[in-house]
């Protein structure tokens, strides 16, 4: 019954169409189900079937995986705990874990994206709440299903304790996942967030049938926009050449699999956005944008999305836009 509800009042928010009453919803959803009401036909089905086929269809996940819907049982005698929640609900979550969490716990998060309420990244979030633990960002080119599937997968993790960070990406890899460790939190996290809003305008490239050498411009380009506002807020440059940078960018710019390129390809349409899989990039963009203005960056691409994502202009538009500004020289 309260799972009915949840989900009519979700339904109710989303057909009023706005991305502030969206980002309502999600932490609704978040708060219901964390509160202990997660649904309990999907912790029953991934304890005792082991898949969980409201993601990942048919796959089997490992045996020792233990899905629960008390917060405080799941976090318990935690000494590594990481949060793969949306980035919007970020705070939400920290939270539910005041005081479920041992002193020791060592806190990681995995969200792609920057809270649009205070601008700050998920792991500045984390340091916020928990000041004595120790906490990073884990991020790089990693679909879900390929990771279930054991497919060859590499990540980054950075924490604020270079010492526990090598530890933690040795306690992570595994087989055919790979962790490697750095020690810049900002890039790892810029990197991942950032380059949700380029793939939501590459999937419009897509779906506007404008070529390949087209997406690659603005992949290329994007880059350099990622770049320039990443520095600008700290992170390494050499961090954003990695694999949370531009190996998640490419990653995110090339497959239907990825929620904002998907995404992108619907505006490019036209096509309603209510019932669309949460895409962090649309959240991201009008915080990204507005950090750029506050650090005097330069973005024209992340500001075409935006206007998109704002229907300002339409994806056609936006494209003729970017295409009549002045030539400069390529590195600047």
């Amino acid at each position: 019954e309260d799972q009915k509800k949840l989900t009519e009042e979700m339904k109710r928010k989303q057909e009023q169409g706005s991305m502030q009453l969206q980002g309502e919803v999600q932490e609704l959803a978040i708060e219901e189900w964390l509160a202990n009401k997660f649904p309990l036909d999907t912790i029953d089905e991934i304890n005792t079937r082991h898949t969980n086929s409201r993601y990942l269809n048919d796959l089997v996940l490992q045996d020792e995986i233990h899905a629960e819907n008390d917060i405080a049982v799941a976090t318990k005698d935690s000494d590594l705990l990481l949060l793969a929640v949306p980035a919007q609900s970020i705070g939400t979550t920290l939270k539910l874990l005041d005081g479920k969490i041992s002193s020791q716990c060592m806190i990681i998060s995995c969200a792609k994206g920057i809270d649009r309420e205070t601008g700050l990244l998920a792991s500045q979030m984390v340091g916020e709440a928990f000041p004595d633990h120790i906490h990073g960002a884990l991020s790089g080119p990693s679909f879900a299903s390929d990771m279930v599937r054991g497919l060859p997968t590499a990540v980054t993790v950075a924490t604020n304790d270079p010492d526990k960070t090598a530890e933690i990406a040795s306690i992570l890899s595994a087989g055919s996942f790979r962790v490697y460790a750095s020690d810049d939190i900002n890039g790892v996290e810029l990197g991942g967030a950032l380059k949700n809003i380029l793939a939501i305008g590459v999937g419009a490239a897509r779906s506007m049938e404008l070529g390949a050498s087209a997406e690659a411009a603005l992949i290329a380009r994007g880059f350099t926009e990622i770049t320039r506002l990443a520095t600008a807020l700290g992170a390494k440059r050499e961090t954003l050449s990695g694999l949370s940078g531009l190996g998640d960018l490419v990653l995110t710019c090339s497959s239907t699999q990825s929620r904002n390129f998907s995404y992108g390809m619907a505006l490019g349409r036209n096509d309603p956005l209510d019932d669309l899989p949460l895409a962090e990039g649309a959240f991201t963009a009008k915080v990204g944008l507005e950090l750029a203005k506050a650090n005097d960056v330069e973005v024209p691409i992340i500001s075409s999305v935006v206007d998109v994502l704002e229907k300002r202009v339409t994806a056609r538009e936006a494209v003729q836009q970017l295409l009549m500004r002045p030539l400069k020289h390529e590195k600047n």
